[in-house]
């Protein structure tokens, strides 16, 4: 019988995953972390894998070459890749695994089942992200606000892996009520204690982002606040800190 994925979609796996391509970055570390040698394929934004070829973006995956590599399994994510992609390589014969991670409860779940589906026993790094997150959120925290984009300026807004992280950590999302996942706001107009600026999708950092902002402001690694996997064990030490400035 198939598995299915995060999205209720059934998976035909062979007994036993040997050659995996992974269109999410966060993903990829995470097999790798368990099983390098499954990993055929990656994006160009994925961490570098030993003797897995590269297949372009996650926007703009090699479908072809994709399909030539005659995977076991490739792994998706709803919100990083596009429907399109997916729907072209299951038409090609190919079995997709789309993921759809929008908490840390969530992410753990997640990845427990793709690391099952593979046939892999659970690995250190997850038992390891399962206890940092297991802790409580303190009572109270700052009021944030997160930039993922500029020109236009973009937010994490409610119903994100990135949104329930802040929320774990205590922190108030300022914009958890405008409309969308990723909303739009001038930075005049948006209210909070302190802006948190990762460097990833947008490269914000010390000379790109706070000028633009009255609050104080936070540089971070984007890792930390958006992947799911190893990145998860050290993450939330890293995150509470920079919120303390």
């Amino acid at each position: 019988m198939p598995r299915r994925d995060d999205l209720g979609h059934p998976v035909p796996l062979p007994d036993r995953v040997r050659r995996v391509v992974s269109l999410v970055p966060s993903l990829t570390e995470a097999l790798a972390a368990t099983d390098a040698g499954l990993l055929v394929g990656t994006t160009a934004w994925c961490p570098p894998v030993p003797g897995a070829e590269r297949l372009r973006g996650t926007k703009n995956p090699h479908v072809r070459r994709i399909v030539a590599l005659a995977p076991d399994l490739v792994v998706a994510n709803r919100e990083e890749n596009r429907e399109r992609h997916v729907r072209e390589l299951r038409a090609a014969g190919v079995p997709v695994w789309v993921t759809d991670i929008r908490t840390v409860p969530g992410a753990l779940a997640s990845l427990r089942r793709l690391l099952d589906a593979c046939g892999l026993t659970d690995p250190g790094w997850l038992a390891g992200a399962e206890r940092a997150w297991a802790a409580p959120a303190p009572a109270s925290g700052p009021r944030v606000a997160v930039p993922v984009w500029r020109d236009p300026w973009m937010f994490v807004g409610a119903d994100t892996y990135a949104h329930d992280v802040l929320t774990r950590l205590g922190a108030v999302n300022a914009l958890a009520g405008s409309p969308g996942r990723y909303p739009h706001a001038l930075p005049g107009d948006v209210r909070a204690d302190l802006v948190v600026l990762p460097d990833e999708p947008y490269p914000f950092g010390p000379g790109d982002g706070p000028e633009a902002f009255s609050a104080p402001s936070v540089c971070i690694a984007g890792r930390d606040l958006t992947w799911y996997g190893p990145a998860m064990t050290a993450a939330r030490d890293r995150l509470m800190r920079a919120l303390e400035r």
